[in-house]
């Protein structure tokens, strides 16, 4: 066996364990469904963390004043100081809603020292639910730029009732429609689900741990009994932070959502570049040696492949081109299941590899940014991580 082959064998034997031992996160299966009502509704509350969102909160807040539920319902914004005229808009689009008295504004006072921006807005929203809704079983953690069906809190709290959830999470559909949308949002999508197989996370023997952050339903008590908002103050990845916090007392589900949508556009590879960058290096754990076994292992999986099948006019290898062909038509097909949910057409699937590189070269990109001392920021907010986090003041940079 020449050493590509033996190598595009490697990428074959990965793949194949993937699609068959690595938790069928492929299928993208797990979905809320219409889980059986309780016998009563328990109040929950809303809460919303913002941050210069005048252009969608008006959306996203009638969304949640729209929410069929027949229990109690409060919606508390957290304005983490605006200057764009966030909390107007809410108020205004509460004015014209028949259910307009469900919306509370919580304005964010100055951000301490060691908080993420977004975790701190969170925590000033949960803080004011628990002033003007003591009895809320149940918080809603979800993101200005989502827009939830009417009936999607009844079936999160038929579905955490129903189980016993302390943590019922649905992966919003992301903003979709042009350019490199079209191939590199259903594969984040895809990337995520690999990285935290739906299927482990939901298993209660399993120590897979993750959430969504557009859309959590947290069972307010537990989040008391795990030390609150506060012991996420730091984290950037604070949803998958929260699930793995919470799963280590109770249950926890994921799941895909087929209704709540975010409407904000990336409007390009660039935002989606930065999307991802904000973040990878620290799921990464900040680690020279996890970046290095990341970057073979992706390059492995999605370069090795391709290379052996079109090459092979140079290199005459016709097992490594086979084996490149079996590792390219398995993840092709496993691709599949995650472009129907975004209804792109099948043509997308042989284009993972292109998708796959570019996550690879963004991830390095996140971790050039952090050894450059550039902090993951939340609407131009730096993170705990960054020195300029101490003095809570808003600083330029990406969001």
């Amino acid at each position: 066996m020449t050493p590509l082959a033996a190598v595009a064998a490697g990428a074959c034997a990965a793949w194949l364990y993937l699609v068959l031992f690595h938790g069928a996160f492929w299928r993208a299966d797990q979905r809320l469904g219409e889980p059986p009502p309780p016998a009563s509704w328990p109040g929950v509350a809303a809460v919303v963390p913002a941050r210069d969102e005048a252009a969608v909160i008006a959306a996203s807040i009638g969304a949640l004043l729209d929410q069929d539920y027949d229990g109690e319902l409060t919606v508390v914004l957290a304005d983490d100081a605006s200057s764009d005229g966030t909390a107007d808009r809410a108020r205004a689009r509460a004015d014209r809603h028949p259910r307009g008295d469900r919306l509370v504004v919580a304005p964010a006072p100055p951000r301490p020292a060691g908080w993420v921006g977004k975790m701190w807005a969170v925590e000033t929203g949960v803080a004011r639910a628990e002033e003007v809704a003591p009895g809320a079983r149940y918080l809603w953690l979800t993101d200005a730029d989502v827009v939830h069906p009417p009936q999607q809190l009844r079936r999160l709290v038929a579905k955490a009732e129903a189980e016993g959830l302390d943590l019922t999470s649905t992966m919003v559909l992301l903003w979709c429609r042009q350019g490199w949308e079209r191939l590199l949002i259903p594969a984040f999508v895809y990337f995520f689900q690999q990285l935290y197989p739906f299927r482990w996370v939901n298993d209660r023997r399993a120590a897979t741990a993750g959430a969504a952050g557009g859309s959590m339903l947290v069972r307010a008590s537990a989040l008391a009994a795990a030390g609150g908002i506060e012991r996420l103050r730091g984290e950037i990845i604070d949803d998958c932070a929260l699930g793995k916090l919470l799963k280590r007392r109770g249950a926890i589900w994921l799941g895909l959502s087929e209704g709540s949508r975010s409407i904000r556009p990336y409007g390009g590879l660039d935002a989606i570049w930065r999307m991802v960058a904000r973040t990878a290096y620290t799921q990464l754990r900040y680690s020279p040696g996890r970046l290095a076994v990341a970057v073979v292992g992706l390059a492995l999986l999605y370069l090795v492949p391709p290379i052996a099948v079109l090459a092979w006019p140079w290199h005459q290898d016709a097992p490594a081109a086979l084996l490149g062909l079996v590792a390219w038509g398995l993840q092709s097909l496993s691709f599949l299941p995650t472009l129907r949910l975004y209804r792109r057409t099948p043509l997308l699937a042989p284009a993972l590899p292109v998708a796959g590189l570019l996550y690879l070269a963004m991830t390095v990109d996140s971790a050039r940014r952090h050894h450059r001392g550039e902090g993951a920021y939340w609407k131009g907010r730096p993170g705990a991580g960054d020195p300029r986090a101490a003095s809570g003041g808003r600083a330029g940079g990406a969001s």
